[in-house]
């Protein structure tokens, strides 16, 4: 049984004056695509979708892996952007979109990278691929393991671009999670989504990405396109504080699809919002611990709480924290001592565990004779 300590009224900047609480959100608006997900990268909440776990090819979409197992070695230390990697005959003979790197010639990993996500460079990527887990084969392993991990059940790779493949698949859902684990893993190699425009070889290749000029919101991610695949786009945006994340399947051109995703982030940033509700480490409670050498004890959560909400409904949030009313140390800081619940009217919104804010040592002998007495009683 769980005892109510506290309820705290909503932080004051949740109380936005914008669309009154009781007007019903429109629906999404109709875009060109075969399947698409909107979802606010915070909170995992999806704002819209059509057919967002429908299987469908991701062409060139699939780099945000290749980019993310890289990224993955950078922050390891097995690999450095300075590092000089010479260029195979299957990377140099690469079709469809190039970097023009040169057969036997040594170029940058972080070259490499631009040449990638900027120009959407197959040979450069097999050039990564190759130089990560030394066949573009092995690599692929590297990519359906770490898929796995990320909870992308509907994607399956066979190779490192994104060419045309019987076994090679994906979701708009899939995307959409692996696009907010490179935002939220690697911020240090996220700028180079945002790069408009990269130069190898005296060849200038602009960014396909073209919301990235039209909306100064939009910091990346990744374009794709084949014949079978259609136009996609993967994309994200920063507007006051709150990042949005689209994923659109099957346009019928890069127009579309980039019209597309900004009616999508334009309808979740006008009808939604993200507000910090409570922060992580902040002392939501105070309680007492038997057999402790201190006593009483702060308790919160460990990571910041973000609620997403249709604009206009913040004023009916509520949280409450409810601690066990028998606490007894020792108790480490990863220690689930109660919860905290977040509530509209008779809805619950989000649960958290919570946690002593510091390890709770065991107290003297005394002190545990005591309160072993006191408890007899209590």
């Amino acid at each position: 049984m769980l005892r109510s300590l506290l309820t705290l009224p909503l932080l004051a900047a949740l109380s936005a004056p914008s669309i009154a609480a009781e007007t019903p959100i429109p629906t999404a608006p109709a875009v060109d695509a075969r399947s698409y997900i909107l979802v606010d990268y915070r909170t995992d909440k999806t704002l819209a979708a059509q057919e967002a776990t429908a299987r469908a090819e991701p062409a060139s979409l699939t780099k945000l892996m290749t980019a993310y197992i890289v990224f993955q070695e950078l922050a390891a230390g097995k690999l450095k952007l300075d590092e000089q990697v010479i260029v195979s005959e299957k990377a140099w003979r690469s079709e469809g979109s190039r970097t023009f790197i040169e057969l036997g010639k040594p170029v940058s990993v972080e070259l490499l990278i631009l040449g990638m996500i900027v120009q959407s460079g197959n040979d450069a990527t097999i050039a990564l691929a190759e130089r990560v887990a030394g066949t573009e084969e092995t690599f692929a392993q590297m990519m359906n393991a770490t898929a796995k991990r990320l909870g992308m059940i509907d994607t399956h790779f066979e190779n490192s671009s994104g060419l045309p493949a019987a076994n090679h698949y994906t979701t708009a859902h899939d995307m959409s999670l692996l696009a907010i684990a490179m935002i939220r893993d690697f911020p240090q190699y996220y700028k180079y989504y945002s790069v408009r425009e990269f130069e190898h070889n005296g060849i200038k290749q602009q960014n396909r990405n073209g919301l990235l000029g039209r909306d100064p919101s939009v910091d990346g991610l990744k374009t794709g396109h084949t014949d079978s695949a259609g136009y996609c786009l993967v994309t994200s945006a920063l507007r006051d504080g709150m990042r949005l994340v689209s994923v659109v399947l099957g346009s019928t051109s890069m127009k579309g699809r980039e019209n597309a995703s900004a009616a999508l982030l334009n309808y979740g940033f006008t009808f939604y919002d993200t507000k910090l509700v409570v922060k992580g480490g902040a002392t939501l409670a105070t309680t007492p611990v038997w057999k402790a050498a201190n006593s009483p004890v702060d308790v919160g959560i460990r990571d910041d709480l973000y609620i997403t909400l249709p604009r206009g409904q913040a004023n009916d949030i509520k949280t409450a924290v409810e601690v066990q009313p028998r606490l007894i140390a020792p108790l480490a800081r990863d220690a689930t001592v109660g919860q905290l619940r977040v509530s509209a009217g008779s809805q619950t919104l989000a649960t958290q565990p919570i946690h002593p804010l510091t390890s709770v040592a065991a107290g003297s002998w005394w002190r545990r004779l005591i309160d072993t007495i006191r408890l007899w009683f209590a």
